[in-house]
């Protein structure tokens, strides 16, 4: 079913001038246009590493192509793109959205949390799961994710029930440079998709930290992608980008069993010690 945009909040920082806005199945998201200012092969981007994570149990922000009519840009001259001086309306048709994690007028959501806190975020472990994503991408951008108050799953125990808590949760976010943004490439370096925060990766020892997103890279299904191929709007690849990206993907397919070497040469060979516990 169709999801379309229905009401505009605000701008987002960042290069590709996303907005945030609420679409008429009751969530809300932080869109990227088609003619946003990064390119076109942006969106394909996001939707592709979506498709990937929410395969790969990572927690990260559901995707969505989402519809923008006439009207709706027609009745909200702010959304637009900025360029210097101009003002650029933003074309009618088919958008990525990236799910914001609740109503951001009642939630609050931050992209840094002091090391006290960052320690304490319940699925810490993804920031070592997103790791071995990110090279398996060759994701050019530093490692984002925002943090958020939700609560926590707990063990079930039917004698004696876990009394529910809060507590913070990461979302990653932001991979319109998976497969080196634009250029739709695997350039592979050790410091590349690093999150900012050192602290996330002290535990690592060995291969079984990055487990179980690593075997489930390595044992990728060719269908997953197949189907996330099926469902991107021909509007976003024109000029014969469909080719390429069959060529992108394919090649995607083939580093499947890449991505520990290029863990392994990131914990050795780095000029920075990226794990400096490793002793595998």
């Amino acid at each position: 079913m169709p999801v379309r945009a229905r009401q505009w909040l605000r701008r987002m920082r960042g290069g590709a001038q996303a907005h945030l806005i609420e679409a008429d199945n009751g969530h809300f998201y932080v869109l990227k246009a088609k003619n946003n200012p990064q390119h076109r092969r942006i969106l394909v981007n996001e939707w592709i590493a979506s498709v990937l994570l929410r395969f790969l149990q990572i927690e990260a922000a559901p995707g969505d192509i989402i519809e923008v009519s006439s009207a709706f840009i027609e009745s909200n001259p702010e959304f637009c793109i900025q360029l210097g001086s101009r003002q650029i309306p933003i074309e009618p048709g088919w958008h990525f959205g990236s799910r914001f994690p609740g109503d951001p007028t009642t939630l609050a959501v931050f992209d840094f949390l002091p090391d006290v806190l960052l320690a304490k975020v319940a699925n810490a472990y993804d920031f070592l799961q997103v790791y071995a994503f990110d090279k398996w991408v060759a994701n050019a951008d530093a490692r984002q994710a925002i943090f958020y108050r939700a609560k926590l799953r707990q063990p079930r125990d039917d004698e004696h029930p876990a009394p529910p808590r809060t507590g913070f949760v990461a979302w990653m976010i932001d991979h319109g440079f998976a497969f080196d943004g634009p250029n739709w490439q695997f350039n592979d370096s050790a410091l590349q998709a690093l999150y900012h925060r050192p602290a996330v990766y002290r535990d690592v020892r060995s291969f079984d930290a990055f487990e179980p997103a690593l075997s489930r890279i390595e044992h990728f299904p060719e269908s997953v992608l197949d189907e996330a191929l099926k469902q991107i709007p021909r509007e976003w690849l024109p000029d014969g980008d469909d080719t390429h990206l069959e060529t992108l993907l394919e090649r995607l397919l083939t580093r499947r069993k890449r991505v520990r070497p290029l863990i392994e040469d990131a914990a050795r060979n780095a000029r920075t010690k990226l794990f400096p516990n490793w002793t595998a």
